[in-house]
């Protein structure tokens, strides 16, 4: 899969330090200039739905299990590679001093009707709920977010870099071809 971004964050001075790897998918779910995202309320942001990749999981299943337990998605197809963004983060678990996030982003289609999400107990509290959003209008809030608030979340920069590269590489390109 082809990398999109590789980022550090300023507090890490050393790579070989200790680390984790992390790995997880994140789901593109387009209709025309609208996106299937995540907002959550502590961090007051947008994000693509996904999470982590379980042991012996593919990405694929990963990719299906998470966008049905945050999103309530069905009959997920149409799944297309689009990138790996990778982060060097600081860790809070003992015996590792580094995280190294995998994200692994795919492009799919589901069924126009979402189901009940399935969340996980940390993500209602953080008041996280799949909406469908105008894609500029999410970059406007997650722009506006990293800019203001100081509660924002370390995913905001990666989750607005993706909505930006998705916008130039897909959501431009469809509406290119409907002028041709």
């Amino acid at each position: 899969m082809r990398l999109l971004k590789s980022t550090t964050h300023p507090d890490i001075s050393d790579l070989s330090a200790k680390t984790f790897i992390r790995k997880a998918t994140r789901a593109i779910v387009l209709e025309g200039e609208n996106i299937l995202l995540l907002y959550t309320k502590r961090y007051n942001d947008y994000s693509l739905p996904g999470g982590g990749i379980d042991e012996g999981e593919s990405n694929i299943a990963g990719l299906i299990r998470e966008l049905k337990e945050e999103t309530g998605a069905r009959n997920v197809k149409n799944i297309q590679a689009f990138g790996l963004y990778e982060e060097y983060r600081p860790w809070y678990k003992e015996a590792f001093d580094v995280v190294h996030m995998k994200s692994y982003c795919y492009v799919c289609t589901i069924d126009n009707e979402l189901l009940e999400p399935e969340l996980e107990a940390h993500e209602i509290n953080n008041g996280m709920a799949p909406v469908w959003m105008n894609i500029h209008q999410a970059i406007s809030h997650n722009q506006e977010t990293m800019r203001n608030c100081d509660k924002k979340g370390l995913s905001v920069e990666r989750e607005t870099f993706l909505l930006q590269r998705i916008v130039s590489e897909l959501v431009n390109k469809s509406c290119e071809s409907l002028l041709v």
